[in-house]
């Protein structure tokens, strides 16, 4: 059996063209991505994934947006090459020739559709599982130095800006778009802001400093909006902070909140046992922790609006 480490490890180690000059070619992992965010949106539900239309336009959106300009960028050839990798097999047509299809079009009349390992395609189903392979693929081939958050920052915001623009058009109806492929709820996205937030913060919580990783992709830290994007629509920087996943938990219930000095308050009616960590009132007045460049502090008017809109004094 399977499991899910082995298939992060698999997706880590994707067999991707590179050269010194263009860097990594990322068609493979830019197309499951791709075949993730559909299957997060409830566009693919089963173990069979066509040629569509859907699927051509996001792929290029996220090749748009995240591929690289060295390479020009085509489905067809990360489609049929992943066969390569053990998980993904081709399910092919009567007349299919044998020959690689070196078009999209070419591609269709060959292939009826790919399909993954059975395994691979249920940790897809969860949620949670899905976030560690999409963090597996960002990490191993979304930044060319780990130790440099800029890569993930400027990926970060050039999703906000596409965001932005695209809904201005579908508004104003000038973007003929399939509602399923709207950014609004897009997987992919979130995970580049996860990443650039807990890189900024050095893989700490803002709230208590706790630091737990496993391997580059693992952490205990997610990167929380401030503002809830479901409403906002914001994945900026400065509308993210990096917590704990209990500390998230009770900044998005309104447990505790932060002030304009950036300073910890915390709910005046907590009953707390903790009997082998700080309890959560003992927080109250602390600094948060804060990134190291003040350009990316947590912006005072979203910790209004969550003073003012979640906390519950």
């Amino acid at each position: 059996m399977k499991n899910i480490a082995y298939y992060c490890q698999t997706f880590a180690e994707l067999n991707v063209s590179n050269s010194r000059k263009r860097g990594n070619a990322k068609y493979k992992p830019i197309l499951l991505l791709s075949v993730i965010d559909l299957i997060a949106r409830g566009v693919i539900t089963i173990n069979e994934i066509p040629v569509s239309d859907e699927l051509i336009q996001i792929f290029e959106r996220y090749w748009n947006v995240i591929g690289s300009s060295s390479y020009k960028g085509g489905l067809h050839y990360p489609f049929f090459h992943l066969q390569n990798e053990g998980f993904w097999y081709l399910k092919f047509k009567p007349e299919f020739n044998g020959l690689q299809p070196k078009t999209i079009n070419k591609l269709k009349e060959a292939v009826e559709y790919a399909y993954l390992d059975s395994e691979l395609f249920n940790f897809l189903q969860d949620e949670f599982s899905r976030k560690e392979l999409i963090d597996a693929l960002v990490a191993a081939f979304f930044s060319d130095n780990k130790n440099n958050i800029e890569t993930f920052l400027q990926i970060n915001q050039t999703f906000q800006d596409d965001l932005v623009e695209i809904e201005k058009l579908i508004e104003t109806g000038n973007l003929d778009i399939n509602p399923r492929l709207r950014w609004k709820r897009a997987v992919i996205r979130n995970a580049f802001f996860r990443t650039a937030i807990i890189h900024i913060y050095d893989y700490r919580c803002a709230f208590c400093g706790l630091k737990v990783t496993k391997k580059a992709n693992q952490n205990i830290v997610d990167g929380a909006h401030i503002k809830p994007f479901s409403q906002f629509y914001n994945s900026k920087i400065n509308n993210g902070i990096a917590l704990c996943k209990n500390h998230h938990w009770a900044f998005d219930r309104g447990w505790f909140a932060v002030d304009e000095q950036y300073k910890i308050i915390v709910s005046n009616d907590l009953e707390e046992v903790s009997p082998h960590a700080k309890p959560m009132k003992y927080f109250h007045g602390e600094t948060i922790l804060l990134p190291n460049t003040e350009q990316h502090f947590p912006e005072l008017e979203a910790l209004q609006w969550h003073r003012q809109n979640i906390f519950q004094a």
